[in-house]
């Protein structure tokens, strides 16, 4: 029950810190001498969105907590999905293998497209949601290819598609 009523403020706060301990250590890492975007910029992205995330989500739990943090029978229930999680975590650590030898671009696309439908919920797994996830997917590898490679020039693993 102390998990249930305290679990979102536990967290809220974990990732306050967590956030302001990134952007502090971002900022230690060298600048670069041949670029104007450093090292730090991505860490230090990363950790202002959690920092804005954990304030939206400690501003929530006081709002539920201030309410009396009644739990209610459906949020009662546990609604794990132990499954997922797993193939979730198979999909990140196969991706971060074959990133480099097979590429940002195929590597990202295909694991894009595979982590999507293992999210999406059971009665959202039709032909024609899956064609959306392709679609997403191609589109945001494209994006951020193309961010990546042009806009921040960084070039990323070509692997087996050569650009």
């Amino acid at each position: 029950m102390f998990i249930k009523k305290y679990g979102d403020l536990i967290v809220s706060v974990f990732y306050l810190i967590l956030g302001v301990v990134m952007i502090v250590l971002a900022r230690a890492l060298p600048k670069s001498k041949v670029m104007e975007i450093g090292p730090d910029f991505m860490p230090t992205v990363v950790g202002i969105l959690i920092l804005i995330l954990a304030t939206i989500l400690l501003v929530q739990s006081i709002g539920k907590l201030r309410k009396g943090g009644v739990v209610s029978e459906e949020e009662e229930k546990d609604h794990s999905d132990y499954r997922r999680v797993l193939e979730s975590l198979v999909l990140a650590i196969v991706y971060v293998n074959v990133l480099k030898p097979v590429g940002f671009l195929l590597s990202t696309f295909v694991y894009l497209c595979l982590q999507i439908y293992v999210l999406a919920p059971d009665d959202k797994r039709t032909k024609k949601d899956i064609v959306k996830f392709v679609l997403i997917s191609l589109v945001f590898t494209v994006v951020v290819y193309v961010l990546f490679r042009y806009g921040f020039k960084i070039i990323l693993p070509t692997g087996l598609i050569k650009l």
